[in-house]
This record gives structure tokens, sequence and C-alpha cells, in this order.
């Protein structure tokens, strides 16, 4: 498997290159988002990005947004910003995850690993291949989560996770640590605002498609369910 590393810095696209050889992947460089885009849409073989926010051409940030137009690729941001904001900003548009700068190789490398099992694992064989919650229909095998009518719900691998962590437990509360570490399959290291702005997302895109249907409730102070019907 191939992984873009996005960097303005040449110091750190090298960097990077060689922890990704050290774990057996193959890097592929790109120094502004505009020949990240190139290589992208052009290299079937990429299987993660490692991006940087401030670049010049192209952000990060309108780079993410470009690729989630048509595909779900994990997308690790990397950002000198350590401002809330900025992190979820970013993670709004459809980043997996981030790493502030100055930050540790080892510390990404983990990341990365984390995200690729994430998107290559396939849902416990024991848990039912399609779960039907609500206006929703959702395939654990295929990842695809449509409504009643068939209209597609277009969802990342980190919301698609939530939302089937949930569904598949109807009626049971999950606290953001709880989310974050059965989704994230770390153990919670950031903040349950990161949880918090990814179940709004998911909710946002389950209510564009079902027409104003609220699926994913909020026990205030405690974390999130769905309730079966």
């Amino acid at each position: 498997m191939k992984i873009l590393v996005v960097d303005d810095d040449k110091e750190i696209v090298e960097l990077l290159d060689i922890y990704i050889k050290n774990e057996g992947y193959e890097p592929v460089s790109a120094f502004n988002g505009k020949e990240a885009l190139t290589k992208l849409h052009t290299d079937s073989d990429i299987g993660l990005m490692i991006l940087d926010v401030m670049m010049p051409e192209m952000s990060g940030i309108e780079v993410v947004r470009e690729v989630r137009r048509d595909s779900q690729i994990p997308i690790l941001i990397l950002s000198a910003k350590t401002e809330d904001m900025d992190k979820i900003k970013g993670l709004l548009t459809g980043a997996d995850d981030y790493v502030t700068k100055p930050f540790n190789p080892l510390e990404v490398m983990a990341r990365v690993k984390s995200l690729l099992r994430r998107s290559q694992n396939k849902m416990k064989q024991d848990e039912p291949e399609v779960l039907d919650i609500g206006p929703l229909t959702i395939n654990s095998d295929s990842h695809e989560v449509k409504t009643v009518t068939g209209k597609p719900v277009q969802l990342t691998a980190l919301e698609f996770g939530i939302l089937y962590l949930l569904a598949s437990h109807p009626n049971r509360v999950f606290s953001a640590d709880d989310i974050f570490e059965r989704v994230w399959q770390q153990e919670s290291i950031i903040s349950a605002k990161t949880v918090m702005v990814h179940v709004s997302h998911l909710r946002d895109k389950i209510e564009e498609a079902t027409g104003g249907e609220k699926v994913i409730e909020t026990i205030w102070g405690v974390g999130y369910k769905i309730e079966s019907h």
C-alpha cells in the first residue's frame, strides 16, 4: 500500500517517508495541494493521505473538500495551528484525525496504522450484516448506508463506525470516551469535542438524506444513543 505525504516542507516529507518505509508501506510525495490531487486521482494504490494544512496554491482544507467529493480515503491532518476551532474545521471538512506540529513521527505512524485498521477491517463476523434502524439501512460488509427510499448516505469511515456502533447497540448510551476507544481503536487521548464534531457531521448527513429525521440522541452529560423502534 502507498501513503501520500503532502507538505510544502521538504524536510518533513523526507522524514515521514523514512518512517513510512520502515513500517513496510510505500511513500508517495507531493509538495502542494494540486500536486496531491493529481497523484491521488492517478494512483489507485494510495490508501491513506497525510496532509499539511498550510500550503501554497491550495490549502489542506481545500484538498480535503475536493477529495471528499468522490473518495473516503483516510486523511490525517498535520497542522501547526493548535486552536480548537482550526482542528474542528478540518474534521468537519472530512478529515479523519489530526496531529499538531511539531510532532513525534512515531505518533504519526501510530495514528496512520490505526486509521488503516479501521478502514480495512470488516465488522466482527458475529454481528449482523445489515441493520435496519429508523429510516436507515446499514450494511456492515459494504459500509453502505441508505435511507428506506434507497437514497445513499455518504459517510467517512469514522462516521460509519460511530453510526454502526450506536445502531448495533440500540438504547445503549455510549460516552464520548467509549466511542473514541471503540471506533478510533485507541485509548481516549483527545478531547470529547472531537467525537462531538464527528457526531454532529454524521447527524447533518442523516438529516439531509432523510428529510430531517433525528436518529442519534444526545444524553446530555452522558453520551449518545440510538433508540430502537
